[in-house]
């Protein structure tokens, strides 16, 4: 099977599934017609992040199991079907639980399963084939921002949620068909025939969460992701208050970072393959705590804004294209779906933590302690080493052979 094929089908899906960052669209049109709270409308996204990023959990478990294409199938199936259902809302509740819920749980089920096929069958360029991967995600919300707003203009925003819907349904489960495992016996041969590049542990997530390394890396995640989704999720209330910026000038740093962020995403897994995964990663870190002690300290005008938020865009982005792919290095491909669904649980508890600290604190003293987060991040990331798994547990259970 041509390789390149799984990625095609990987990509096609994360579009889709990163439009749900244009929730805010839908925001004012379901307060206008319904005269909800925007605070109250605003949950759904919360709520559709929170399911999504746990069912990644079960939903890895489960594709390590039965394959990627089934469960994707499966996943963009629900995705389609909540979205299609949140267009008979007509209550607060209603609307929570079938976008939210039960399109989060689509999502979910989906998420994994393009990264996990992927890095498989790419085990020599892992940090840039999980960036193209991932890159998509990123594009998604930038793609479907014109989409969802015509077709609200169009048909009103219950309606729009029917034709949004079947489309997310037919590409989810049209790019599912594409994915597929590689053999059990699959060796990429590099160089010298007979090569085996993919010399590692093979560790169960029992295994990995017995690990130090778990806990140290999936901390760094945290700390990054918070810094970024600080910054995403604030981007114009920045620009208007500290860059003192007009909303229309604030306005543009959503286009920048989504760029940036794809961009990133696919540039530094590329960086990664060839200069090392944490290596890449102090730099990263090393950018964002400047740039956050910069916007904490130092003074903004509108060049300087639309430079500082694009930074944190392309660096967030690389935590997300490299920690897939660090969860690989380190535990193995063979359990990679429910491995990095446990390592995913960071990014989906900061999407949480970073809008609570900024609204908790001033932007000023919530950056400055988000730059604090990312230099431990590198102090961390110069004490993770590679694990070995002991060997009275790998006899106990049969499993985690390491190569020699």
């Amino acid at each position: 099977m041509n390789r390149w094929l799984v990625v095609l089908g990987a990509v096609l899906i994360q579009l889709n599934l990163g439009a749900v960052y244009a929730w805010s669209l839908f925001n004012q049109p379901l307060i206008d017609k319904f005269g909800w709270a925007r605070e109250d409308v605003v949950v759904t996204f919360s709520i559709t992040v929170a399911v999504f990023a746990f069912v990644t959990i079960f939903a890895g478990r489960l594709q390590d199991k039965k394959g990627p294409r089934w469960v994707a199938t499966i996943g963009g199936i629900l995705l389609g079907i909540g979205v299609i259902l949140a267009s008979q809302a007509t209550t607060l509740f209603q609307l929570y639980f079938f976008y939210g819920v039960i399109g989060g749980i689509g999502i979910g089920m989906t998420y994994v399963c393009p990264l996990s096929a992927c890095v498989k069958w790419f085990p020599d360029k892992r940090g840039f084939i999980s960036g193209v991967a991932v890159a998509g995600f990123g594009l998604g919300g930038l793609i479907y921002k014109p989409i969802i707003s015509n077709l609200i203009e169009l048909t009103g925003v219950s309606d729009s949620f029917i034709y949004i819907g079947i489309i997310y349904l037919v590409l989810v489960v049209a790019g599912a068909q594409l994915l597929k495992n590689p053999p059990a016996d699959y060796q990429l041969q590099v160089g010298q025939p007979g090569s085996d590049v993919d010399k590692e542990g093979q560790y169960t997530a029992k295994q990995m969460v017995g690990t130090y390394q778990f806990y140290l890396l999936w901390a760094m995640f945290l700390f990054g992701s918070v810094s970024g989704l600080m910054v995403i999720s604030f981007a114009v209330d920045i620009g208007v208050d500290l860059a003192q910026l007009s909303l229309e000038q604030a306005g543009n740093a959503v286009m920048m970072i989504a760029l940036f962020n794809a961009t990133g995403r696919i540039a530094l897994g590329k960086l990664s393959d060839r200069f090392g995964r944490m290596n890449t990663l102090i730099v990263s870190y090393a950018v964002t705590a400047l740039v956050m002690f910069y916007m904490s300290t130092g003074v903004l005008n509108y060049p300087l804004f639309l430079l500082a938020v694009s930074l944190i865009g392309f660096c967030f982005g690389g935590f997300l294209a490299l920690f897939p792919s660090v969860t690989a290095d380190y535990y193995g491909t063979k359990n990679m779906g429910s491995n990095y669904g446990f390592m995913y649980q960071a990014y989906g508890l900061s999407a949480f933590v970073g809008p609570l600290v900024v609204k908790a604190l001033p932007f000023t003293q919530a950056f400055l302690l988000a730059s604090l987060l990312c230099i431990l991040a590198i102090v961390m990331a110069r004490f993770v080493k590679k694990p070995e798994i002991v060997l009275a547990e790998r006899l106990k259970e049969g499993r985690g052979v390491i190569a020699n």
